[in-house]
């Protein structure tokens, strides 16, 4: 489990890990993959790194002090931006979205741009006592909601992410259950994401969604739609505690050596564009908190006027070992 004491003076001890592992690129030439883009049909909105939680896991190291977060010019010009790519979903994520100050214009605008919108939430950041309004509005937008949801034990959940997240967790998980979320015949679309709490990868999908159904049914009465069990990502907040407990080499071995050609099919990047809290365009999530700029170069959404164009190059580095490790992150 990751070790919830560990402090930005770690960060600043620790050395720069010595790693000798096949760059990513040179794994992709081997297997004779070229990387590129398929057709666009996803805009993910990424609002910013504010949050409400300091999870020991996030790639971004996202927090409730953190000032990187999406302005009203920015959300008007990611909304023009929807309205020239035409995109099929966008997926507004952090962050904390739900600490955003426009993101009820945000979740409006991309409703009447997309066919399908979804917004990622940890589930307590909806449950502070002032976004009752927030999920109503995602309701009646027909939003699908993907929660957090690391653990089904509030010990492994809280050293994670903070003492008393998960019976606040909980708590808002009964509320989107009471709107209709999750809900069998009404439509409305509660997924879950696992990932786990150490430098390990996680255990099978399938069955940690069957465990997961009925545990949550059983105890509490609660029910979702999909689960999805991810790795965590070596970035952000999670790689310096990797580098600080000496996991981080044995850890990029484990990735490397999961390693499945088959997965890069479904890699989001090839189907995704992903845009910054300050507007400027990446190929993922994941690049974006390297600042690996989309294409080499650094471009502001309100620059593009359609989406990338097919067959484009996707920039890569070693962290895209996660998203083709066993059944892939998509």
């Amino acid at each position: 489990m990751l070790d919830s004491s560990f402090t930005e003076a770690d960060k600043q001890r620790s050395e720069k890990p010595d790693v000798d592992i096949e760059p990513f690129q040179t794994t992709l030439s081997k297997h004779g993959i070229n990387l590129t883009r398929e057709e666009t049909r996803t805009l993910q909105v990424n609002t910013g790194f504010l949050c409400n939680q300091s999870c020991q896991h996030c790639h971004l190291s996202a927090g409730p002090g953190s000032k990187a977060n999406m302005n009203r010019k920015t959300v008007e010009a990611v909304l023009a931006y929807a309205e020239r790519g035409r995109f099929e979903t966008i997926d507004i994520t952090g962050g904390a979205p739900d600490l955003n100050p426009y993101i009820r214009d945000l979740v409006k605008g991309a409703g009447r741009s997309a066919s399908r919108v979804m917004f990622r939430s940890n589930l307590s950041a909806l449950n502070d006592g002032h976004r009752d309004d927030l999920m109503h509005l995602l309701k009646e937008n027909r939003v699908v909601i993907v929660a957090s949801f690391p653990s089904l034990n509030a010990s492994q959940t809280d050293a994670q992410r903070g003492g008393g997240i998960f019976e606040r967790s909980l708590e808002a998980f009964k509320k989107l259950n009471d709107l209709g979320y999750g809900m069998e015949g009404t439509g409305l679309e509660l997924n879950l994401v696992s990932n786990p709490t150490g430098a390990f990868l996680p255990p099978d999908q399938k069955q940690t969604e069957k465990r997961f159904h009925v545990q949550l049914a059983t105890k509490w009465g609660l029910h979702f739609n999909n689960l999805f069990s991810f790795a965590n990502v070596p970035l952000g907040r999670f790689r310096d505690w990797l580098v600080a407990s000496g996991n981080f080499s044995a850890y990029m071995e484990k990735l490397k050596n999961a390693f499945n050609p088959c997965a890069v099919t479904g890699l989001m990047c090839r189907s995704m564009i992903s845009v910054s809290w300050d507007g400027y365009l990446f190929d993922c999530d994941f690049n974006l908190a390297c600042r690996l700029h989309m294409g080499g170069r650094k471009t502001h959404v309100s620059q593009m006027s359609g989406v990338p164009e097919y067959d484009s190059s996707i920039v890569t580095a070693d962290h895209c070992y996660t998203c083709t490790a066993g059944s892939g992150f998509t």
